[in-house]
């Protein structure tokens, strides 16, 4: 089982708190290191204001060395495909090749209306989504130098196709709960399927909707990875657990039946049930960024054992 640190900067983070929590997630021997990509705090004032994903990625690019670094996930509402396809190969360069690349439909009105981003329907949206995965995913594998696209929302006219990533191929991430045309635009483009805040039993209920539209695109789905985001609020004992989970907003009983949360223990037991429903990796949600000692009990007394 591979831990990712997920994070939600749109709630209150400069880049330098997000870039401490990198170093740290590094250091201690977490898989990743991915964030949101919001421009809206959901609750709160979010101060000091939110930060773009991309910009914030390629700068932990250059100022991390091995952690692998994403969205999780970028909403193909807020950029055109092709520019997206530029930075998102850009920041892998610059990281030397461990970028892995989430993108979604978008679901947020609010932070649209914010920032005057254009909001179509939930229909539209995912029409857009999947021009966009076969726009970027296209300009990166070209090989001929004259790449064209001829769609109903986007259209490419003989691109250059560069710059090329520096791995052979970024990890694409496809995830939610949609029960048709998110598994069919998993199994056609995904190297990962992502499922956000279930419990066990959906969990296996949506791996298996995507597993089953594998199967009817001729696609073995064991070339997908499976991985779930879920909060942490693991401590030692219940003062410390009930500590972080004020410190959150959150109530311990609630994250217990959510999330992850409660003694190590607990939570290795309640990762091997995951584990069990066909979950290869988790995105711990961390959401306070300010607790390096959260991080470090979780790397110490979680991760060996899972």
């Amino acid at each position: 089982m591979r831990l990712r640190i997920f994070t939600e900067p749109q709630q209150g983070a400069s880049y330098d708190d997000l870039l401490a929590v990198a170093q740290e997630a590094e250091r201690l021997g977490f898989d990743a290191f991915f964030r949101s990509d919001h421009y809206l705090a959901m609750g709160g004032d979010g101060l000091p204001g939110p930060t773009d994903a991309w910009t914030t990625l390629a700068g932990l690019a250059r100022e991390t060395s091995t952690i692998r670094l994403g969205t999780l996930v970028t909403s193909a509402t807020f950029r055109l495909p092709g520019p997206l396809a530029v930075t998102v190969a850009g920041v892998d360069q610059m990281s030397r090749g461990r970028v892995e690349f989430g993108l979604g439909a978008g679901w947020f009105d609010a932070e649209h209306r914010a920032y005057g981003i254009g909001f179509p329907d939930t229909p539209e949206r995912f029409d857009r989504l999947e021009e966009q995965l076969e726009v970027i995913t296209g300009l990166w594998a070209d090989t001929t130098g004259s790449y064209s696209f001829d769609g109903e929302h986007y259209t490419i006219s003989d691109s250059p196709a560069l710059p090329k990533p520096a791995q052979e191929r970024i990890p694409v991430i496809v995830g939610g709960k949609g029960k048709r045309r998110t598994p069919a635009l998993a199994a056609r483009f995904a190297d990962e399927f992502n499922v956000p805040f279930v419990s066990v039993e959906e969990t296996r209920t949506l791996f298996t909707r995507v597993r089953e539209a594998c199967e009817k695109a001729e696609r073995d789905p064991s070339t997908l990875a499976w991985s779930n985001a879920l909060v942490v609020c693991a401590g030692a004992d219940e003062a410390e657990i009930a500590r972080r989970a004020a410190a959150i907003g959150r109530d311990v009983d609630e994250l217990r039946e959510n999330g992850l949360a409660g003694t190590p223990a607990e939570i290795v037991d309640r990762i091997g049930a995951f584990a069990e429903a066909g979950t290869e990796r988790i995105y711990l949600q961390v959401l306070d960024l300010s607790d390096l000692d959260h991080l470090a009990l979780v790397a110490e007394e979680i991760m060996p054992h899972v």
